[in-house]
């Protein structure tokens, strides 16, 4: 194993992701102390530029989720500074933060997606909404998923099932961002499939199968134990779960992402698997899918990420 020194594991930032952010950037250097890796954690705060230049890590595991964390920023930043880190260049993060984007990506690749309508709040507010949501459902049907075309971990996501219920959803949606992605429902089983490359090529690990109490896996779902089911390895036949990793690993490709990533996916019916949208930064809690992805393949979250570093590290020597 190359000698990392120190790791520094950057975790909080001003999304409204930040509580999930910390809560990741502490487990993740609990793992890596536990293998023996010298690990210092901090907030992306406004003395986080000064603190780089002053006293350089030797490389970045960046656990900032939402804008700045998986938008691109805080890899470019990095990338200014000349110091390595774990995840995706800036230029991929962006078009994969951008769900409308990356759907268009993936799909041209040939992977399913649903559906979808992109609405800005300015086209919302000043065209007349009932028309705009007349015409969308005239186009979509129902039910929809109403979601910001910009962001994570549910917030400002609703599942509607009752036209009555669309403006309702999408003043809540546009409370987290400046568009709306209405997307066709899929009716079948939620799942995620992480994907980790440590230098011999992306691999899948087993999807997780989703099963939240509410029927929504939303943010109270997401990060609340309990209220959420999850199956590892997901219970579909081996002909379908071979055909969700691939799904996973094609899109990790095609959006030109490295290092490590999760999609979102649902599948239907006939095994079918259609891409949702895709994390560069994935959730790394005690109730997140990852981790869970990780035990189920029988390694170690601390192994595991020190390899993610490692990997980072030679790649930037190299």
């Amino acid at each position: 194993m190359s000698d990392l020194g120190r790791v520094l594991v950057l975790a909080g930032g001003l999304s409204h992701e930040r509580d999930v952010s910390l809560r990741s950037g502490r487990r993740v250097a609990e793992a890596l102390r536990d293998v023996g890796v010298d690990v210092e954690q901090r907030d992306a705060d406004a003395d986080l530029f000064a603190t780089l230049r002053r006293d350089r890590p030797h490389v970045v595991f960046p656990l900032l989720h939402g804008a700045q964390g998986e938008d691109g920023a805080i890899q470019e930043v990095l990338s200014l500074f000349g110091l390595p880190f774990v995840g995706s260049g800036a230029a991929a993060c962006r078009q994969a933060f951008d769900k409308p984007v990356a759907k268009s990506i993936v799909e041209r690749g040939g992977l399913s997606t649903p559906a979808c309508a992109v609405l800005p709040q300015s086209t919302f507010r000043e065209l007349g909404a009932g028309v705009l949501l007349d015409a969308l459902l005239d186009r979509l049907g129902l039910p929809v998923v109403v979601k910001p075309a910009r962001g994570g971990s549910a917030l400002g996501t609703s599942v509607v099932r009752d036209a009555d219920a669309l403006p309702a959803a999408m003043v809540e949606c546009f409370a987290y961002g400046e568009a709306a992605l209405v997307e066709q429902w899929i009716d079948g089983t939620e799942v995620a499939v992480s994907v980790v490359d440590t230098g011999d090529g992306p691999q899948a690990l087993p999807a997780v199968e989703i099963v939240p109490e509410s029927g929504t896996y939303d943010y109270h779902a997401r990060y609340t134990a309990g209220t959420t089911e999850f199956f590892v390895p997901a219970r579909l036949d081996s002909a379908v779960s071979l055909a969700t990793a691939d799904a996973a690993v094609a899109a990790h490709r095609l959006l030109g992402l490295r290092d490590v990533s999760r999609t979102d996916l649902i599948v239907d019916s006939a095994g079918r698997p259609w891409f949702l949208d895709v994390n560069v930064a994935p959730g790394m809690t005690e109730t997140s899918l990852l981790p869970q992805a990780v035990r189920a393949a029988g390694h170690d979250l601390g192994l595991l990420a020190r390899d993610l570093l490692v990997a980072a590290a030679e790649r930037h020597g190299a």
